[in-house]
């Protein structure tokens, strides 16, 4: 990937069918974007293997998020080449199949965006990110539908090329946000100062050195930031609690 390449807006856009999305991905790969600055979400990912079997209503935030090395092979499609592909739970949606950084987005949200207590499920995580809560719903409205939706973060001055290329691919809805996904710390984390102010909100000063001791290890193993983040929030999931301000800090009790 060349170095000029400086992820600043994220583009998204809805796909009727996964031929679609297969075929975007392809082209964006193909023009140069890094398949860690691709995400997508869909629900109707044909396999022979039932997802929805995996998950259960609250794998989202009790650490569901699985990755690729056991999906992979499911999709037998061009999907299986982006980072962190998994499935997780997502209220008044269902079932959802998420692959690129947007799964860690979701795996690491507050309960009351994702869990359903907000009554929003993923809009409420989508407008934290900068979109307009009635764009937010429309996709929301058509993930629940069994369409698709596609992100992809790309430079400034190329945000035209791909967003012509995304509407001749077959994109609908198509939407701009002014910044890339958030990242847990681009990297290797030094110390908790180095997260994200998204992540440091979610956890108590505790289990953000469990965070960083885990993102640190994952990273070194896989050289992958969003599998990396992935495994640091399974680990806080399975060591810590939420309070009722949704943060991650009461440790769980070992019998």
């Amino acid at each position: 990937m060349p170095e000029a390449y400086k992820a600043e807006r994220t583009i998204s856009a809805v796909f009727k069918e996964q031929k679609q999305v297969n075929d975007v991905i392809q082209r964006l790969l193909d023009r140069g974007v890094s398949r860690d600055h691709i995400s997508v979400l869909g629900r109707n990912f044909q396999s022979e293997t039932r997802i929805a079997g995996f998950i259960t209503k609250r794998d989202v935030i009790l650490g569901g998020l699985r990755t690729g090395a056991i999906f992979g092979s499911l999709f037998g499609s061009i999907l299986s080449l982006l980072t962190g592909v998994g499935v997780l739970f997502i209220p008044f949606v269902g079932p959802i199949v998420a692959a690129g950084p947007i799964g860690a987005i979701l795996l690491g949200a507050a309960s009351g965006a994702i869990a359903g207590s907000a009554g929003a499920g993923l809009v409420s995580v989508l407008t934290t990110l900068g979109m307009p809560e009635d764009k937010a719903a429309i996709y929301q409205t058509r993930l629940q539908a069994g369409e698709f939706l596609v992100m992809v973060e790309v430079p400034s001055d190329r945000s035209g090329e791909f967003q012509t290329l995304i509407e001749s691919a077959g994109g609908e809805e198509v939407h701009t946000i002014e910044k890339a996904l958030p990242r847990a710390c681009t990297g290797g984390c030094n110390s908790p100062e180095d997260l994200s102010p998204e992540i440091r909100s979610h956890l108590s000063p505790e289990a953000q050195r469990v965070f960083v001791e885990r993102y640190n290890t994952a990273f070194r193993e896989t050289n992958d930031e969003s599998k990396a983040e992935q495994a640091a929030w399974e680990t806080v999931h399975q060591q810590y609690d939420e309070d009722v301000n949704g943060v991650w800090s009461k440790a769980k009790t070992t019998v």
